[in-house]
This record gives structure tokens, C-alpha cells and sequence, in this order.
């Protein structure tokens, strides 16, 4: 099975930044296509970027010019660089991994923008 942990979230004002990370185990990492996705209370699961085994990346309109997606497949890592952060980025960031038709979740990182 793969292992998905995340971390580096953390409080922040508003127009701050904060860099997040995903570690997923697994020596083929590299064929994983992995995304990040972020959760309020009451609200739905959502996309917030995405990446491929071949570096192709989508993100959602809400955050296209903030926020950046990479990968460092030595590492086994995904990243996602968030700037100009908003109140309204608050949420549960999730990472998952997803391997020949399995998706595998992390336990999330509570990211919190406020004054």
C-alpha cells in the first residue's frame, strides 16, 4: 500500500505564504499522478492542484497565480508553494496519490488564514 503524509501547514495573515509537503512511499514514485485538495467544515472536497507522472499540472481558477504545484520524484515528494494566501483559502489541505486506479489519501494539514 501507499503511504501519504502531509505537512507544513500551519496560521498565517492574510497575503502570507506557506509552502506545503507530501510524502508518498513507494519505489515507483515517479508513475504516481498526485494532487492536493482542500476541505472546510460543511463543504465539499475540492481540487486545488494536480500533477502527473509527466509533469502536467491543473489547478482550480481559485487559486491560478497563487499557487504552484511540483514534484521531486528523488524525494518522493509533491509541494505546493502558496502565496498571496486569502481567508478564504482556510481549510484541511489533503494530498493523495493516485497508482493504476487506486487513489490514497493523507490525514490532511490545517492551513488558517486570519487577522
Amino acid at each position: 500500500q501507499v503511504h501519504v503524509a502531509e505537512s507544513g501547514g500551519g496560521a498565517v495573515q492574510p497575503g502570507g505564504s506557506l509552502r506545503l509537503s507530501c510524502f508518498a512511499s513507494g519505489s515507483v514514485f515517479s508513475t504516481y499522478a498526485m494532487g492536493w485538495y482542500r476541505q472546510a467544515p460543511g463543504k465539499q472536497r475540492e481540487l486545488v492542484a494536480d500533477i502527473t507522472s509527466v509533469g502536467t499540472v491543473t489547478y482550480a481558477d481559485s487559486v491560478k497565480g497563487r499557487f504552484t504545484i511540483s514534484r521531486d520524484n528523488a524525494a518522493n515528494t509533491v509541494y505546493l508553494q502558496m502565496n498571496g494566501l486569502k481567508p478564504g483559502d482556510t481549510d484541511v489541505y489533503y494530498c493523495n496519490a493516485g497508482v493504476y486506479g487506486q487513489v490514497y489519501w493523507g490525514k490532511g494539514t490545517l492551513v488558517t488564514v486570519s487577522s
